[in-house]
């Protein structure tokens, strides 16, 4: 009843949400509601449900109000500290206000008056140096008038002016000098007697420079040179002194001109690049001998301006040097010949063959015909001799231009850049004159003349081409010569673009080898490949002379002859090529020299030569490999397949496979033959046909186009023994099977033989055999392993059908 009085009194009176709050304070879970009791029972389980809260709530209660005393104590410890430091305050206070203000304004004072004291330090040590600049300045301006006087030291008055230059302009012009400097004797303003004094001296040191010129007394000439820079006119001296170091470069060329070498005129060897080589040795001696000296009085770097004055003078000394050998050497007029050359021999190889003539044009003639036409046509006018000692001075003056650019280049660096650091082309160079005349007078017509010279050293390798003689596809005639058997305009041809080559690279200039070297690759892409290929599919080609026969053994020859001059040319130039861009190892174990980097040191010349030597060695390979590799096609399908299928006809003329042990036994008895020996039937026909066909052209043939062939070969081959592999399917016996694997297992080895790579071509002979002949228990055990076991190259199906080749 108890119970029922509590949910009926006072607790009822209660809200859900102040119960709740009851909940969270007391941290336990929400118990049964007394508003949800449905009977005594729930009554009584929120009744213990609240009192557990109330004992929760409580205990907390209890340990809040037993902490407040830790926390009462620690509060009365704070305000004791408080109290203290407060005293402490006012105690440093009184210290501070009653001891420590008075020192500070001391030292405020002290700080102020030192400040003082070094600014008036300051002061007088800058009046003292004013007054020991002025003094400086008025011991030079009496010392120039009185070494300008009686005694005449120049260099006494130079050196009084080198020292006033060193006293601040604001001293000189300044009020306190103009009063103290002047005197009876120097009554003007010290800049005013310094500048006089400079004027006065400039002229005399000219007018004594330009004496000791004319004089030739170099030590006069040294000595008044060293004076200019002292008295502030550095650029009147370098004027001067290039100006005289001009004359003699002037003098030094015409006399070079006037001279003529051994008694003969100009027109024999070398006598204008002999003299254009001694101007730049000349000048190159200058610089040498001279930087030092000027280096030293003028400063770093001002040789340039001495270099640029020289460089004025050789634009009009080598212009002349090059005008001359232009006028006397007749250069417009042999390039307009060269521009007109016809060429008519490689006009006419690749021009169609005129009804009546067949096989290759007739050999040492520049055109069909005969007769004195022949040779007086050859040349066209046009003297290879003249155009080829031409190119060679050109390829001489180009090389020294470059010797002298380097030269110049490596003196006009700026300070301090590092010896191996890339040279960049200095613009006294690059602006000049005699540059662009160079590249008027010797680059464009070296690139015009070169293109002739090596194309007409192509079409007169041509008319004068030979073939090997002696060759024969008969094994028992011995051939005459060594191989390669080439045609002879391919060692011509190569010895020409090595010499080409060789002298555009010599030259050291990136212009001419940009534009020789692709001249070189169109003329052999064009011409050389040209004619060959000409050759190929109209005179040389090995087509039967009649339906169904062989090709003449003669064109089968030069046809091989033809392939191998391909090959070999392509081998040549990238002999030829790799020689150049190679590097060569030093001695004494230093590190290896790129002499084309040495020979093309400006900025990014190296790398575009290399770059056009490569593209030469790359285009040819392409075109040349291409062309051999047709050639070697038409080889194989017009001599090699129609003659292997005949070897092949002939070979298992007599095999039978469907023949028992026994049975051949009894076939080897009736002919009296060994049975080993009639086993090896097979393989021994095979090899002599194969001898026989193979053996002559693999004499005759260079090893790359023979190998091809060989590839070719033994891909048909291959083809021809599945095929035959095929046709016995269901006739031979597993006798019969053996003996087939063993014969064309030897026959695979017979073309395998020195190639071992070739046996790939013959997997699918191979496994197909292998599968035919296996033992029950063997295939049933490499099924199991299924593709693991074995690298096939046949299908499911042409396994299962090589397992049922065999007759049962």
């Amino acid at each position: 009843m108890s119970a029922i009085n509590l949910s009926n009194g006072d607790s009822a009176t209660h809200k859900p949400d102040d119960i709740s709050k009851v909940n969270a304070g007391s941290g336990s879970g929400p118990g049964p509601s007394v508003h949800d009791a449905a009977s005594l029972d729930d009554v009584r389980a929120s009744l213990a449900a609240l009192h557990t809260r109330e004992a929760a709530i409580a205990s907390r209660l209890k340990a809040l109000v037993s902490s407040q005393a830790d926390l009462s104590r620690e509060l009365g410890r704070l305000d004791l500290l408080r109290a203290n430091l407060g005293s402490q305050v006012i105690a440093t206070r009184s210290i501070s206000n009653g001891m420590l203000s008075g020192a500070a304004d001391t030292a405020g004072r002290l700080s102020n008056r030192v400040k003082e004291l070094d600014l008036e330090k300051d002061r007088v040590q800058q009046t003292l140096r004013v007054v020991e600049q002025v003094a400086e300045l008025k011991a030079c301006v009496h010392g120039v008038v009185g070494s300008m006087g009686a005694p005449q030291d120049w260099e006494a008055a130079a050196g009084y002016i080198a020292r006033a230059s060193k006293v601040p302009e604001a001293i000189i012009r300044g009020g306190f000098a103009s009063s103290i400097v002047p005197s009876v004797e120097v009554p003007d303003a010290p800049w005013i007697t310094l500048e006089n004094a400079k004027e006065s001296l400039c002229g005399l040191f000219l007018r004594e420079f330009e004496k000791a010129a004319s004089e030739g007394d170099g030590t006069k000439v040294t000595r008044f040179f060293k004076l200019f820079p002292l008295i502030g006119r550095g650029d009147v001296g370098l004027d001067v002194y290039g100006r005289y170091v001009c004359q003699g470069v002037a003098g030094t060329a015409r006399q070079t001109l006037k001279e003529v070498p051994g008694g003969q005129g100009r027109k024999d060897g070398f006598f204008y690049a002999n003299a254009l080589t001694k101007l730049f040795e000349h000048i190159a001696q200058i610089v040498e001998g001279h930087g030092g000296l000027v280096e030293r009085h003028y400063g770093e770097g001002q040789m340039v301006k001495v270099i640029e004055r020289l460089q004025m003078e050789a634009d009009v000394q080598g212009g002349i040097i090059l005008d001359s050998w232009s006028d006397e050497r007749g250069v417009d007029r042999r390039l307009t010949d060269v521009k007109s050359y016809p060429f008519s021999f490689l006009v006419q190889s690749f021009a169609a063959a005129p009804k009546g003539i067949t096989g290759a044009p007739r050999m040492n003639s520049p055109a069909l015909g005969g007769g004195t036409n022949a040779r007086n046509s050859e040349d066209e006018g046009v003297n290879m001799k003249g155009v080829d000692e031409l190119l060679s001075e050109i390829s001489v003056m180009l090389g020294r231009w470059s010797l002298y650019s380097r030269f110049l280049a490596g003196k006009c660096r700026a300070p301090n850049t590092p010896s191996d650091a890339v040279l960049s082309m200095p613009d006294a160079l690059t602006h000049s004159n005699l540059s662009k005349k160079i590249s008027a007078k010797l680059t464009s017509p070296y690139q015009v003349m070169s293109q002739f010279f090596f194309r007409r050293s192509v079409e007169k390798a041509f008319q004068l081409d030979e073939s090997p003689s002696g060759l024969s596809l008969n094994s028992n005639k011995v051939i005459d010569g060594n191989p390669p058997f080439i045609i002879s305009a391919v060692d011509d041809t190569m010895y020409i673009v090595s010499a080409v080559v060789e002298r555009c690279l010599s030259t050291s200039q990136r212009d001419v080898v940009g534009s020789v070297v692709p001249i070189i690759s169109r003329v052999l892409g064009s011409d050389f490949i040209g004619v060959i290929q000409r050759r190929m599919q109209h005179d040389c080609y090995p087509k039967p002379a009649m339906q169904g026969g062989f090709p003449p053994e003669d064109k089968i020859i030069a046809f091989i002859v033809l392939i191998n001059s391909l090959d070999i040319a392509n081998e040549y130039l990238t002999r030829i090529i790799s020689t150049r861009l190679g590097k060569s190892e030093e001695p004494n174990g230093a590190p290896k020299t790129n002499h084309l980097a040495a020979s093309f040191p400006f900025e990014h010349d190296a790398n575009a030569v290399t770059s056009a030597l490569e593209t030469l060695k790359s285009s040819f390979a392409l075109k040349s490999n291409e062309l051999l590799t047709e050639g070697v096609a038409h080889l194989f399908s017009n001599v090699v397949e129609k003659r292997l299928r005949v070897v092949m006809t002939d070979t298992f003329r007599d095999a039978d496979y469907a023949l028992t042990e026994d049975e051949l036994a009894e076939i080897a008895q009736q002919n009296d033959q060994d049975e080993e020996q009639l086993l090896d039937h097979v393989q021994r026909q095979f090899e002599r046909y194969w001898n026989a066909l193979m053996r002559p052209i693999e004499r005759i043939m260079t090893a790359k186009p023979f190998a091809l062939l060989m590839n070719r070969t033994a891909k048909e081959l291959a083809t021809t023994l599945e095929r035959r592999v095929w046709r016995y399917g269901g006739k031979a016996n597993a006798y019969g099977a053996i003996r087939m694997e063993r014969d064309f297992s030897g026959i695979i080895s017979i073309v395998t033989k020195g190639n071992y790579s070739l046996r790939e071509l013959f997997s699918k002979v191979s496994q197909t055999l292998m599968i035919a002949n296996m033992e029950d228990d063997e295939w049933e055990e490499l099924v199991a392993e299924g593709e693991d076991g074995i690298d096939w190259v046949l299908s499911e199906d042409e396994r299962r059908r090589a397992r049922n080749l065999i007759r049962d």
